[in-house]
């Protein structure tokens, strides 16, 4: 494996992600902010957060596989939902783990969780940028 995840002595032990991840490997894939639209370019979740989460992760899953990496290769990921609120944590691990479920992979990575005004469309509620390295 070419990303190692942990939580190291002397910070917050968290369940939800990892604090640290160290990368080694030849190749560095940088994925675009990943949105809730399919592959049409139609949104998925009109107004539903768990349901475009659901889709960005997806999504996430599909450009990594094209790029010759797995969520495995996943170091980093940040998360951007527009308007947040800390009661928007239960919708928004609930469409990451669907999709997780769906694909076969554990969303938990180094992460940061970033609240925004807007994205690149106003129906758009969720986006997923990610950094994975490749042996």
């Amino acid at each position: 494996m070419s990303v190692e995840l942990f939580n190291p002595v002397g910070v917050f032990q968290p369940d939800s992600y990892f604090q640290v991840a160290v990368g080694v490997g030849k190749k560095i894939v940088f994925l675009s902010g990943q949105v809730a639209q399919d592959e049409s370019g139609s949104i998925v979740g009109q107004d539903d957060l768990a349901a475009q989460a659901e889709q960005v992760y997806l999504n996430v899953a599909a450009a990594l596989q094209e790029a010759g990496a797995t969520f495995d290769d996943v170091a980093k990921l940040t998360v951007y939902v527009v308007n947040w609120t800390p009661d928007k944590m239960e919708q928004l691990v609930s469409g990451a783990m669907r999709a997780a479920e769906k694909v076969g992979f554990d969303p938990r990575r180094a992460i940061t969780l970033v609240g925004v005004s807007a994205l690149s469309s106003p129906e758009l509620l969720v986006e997923v940028e990610a950094v994975a390295v490749v042996d």
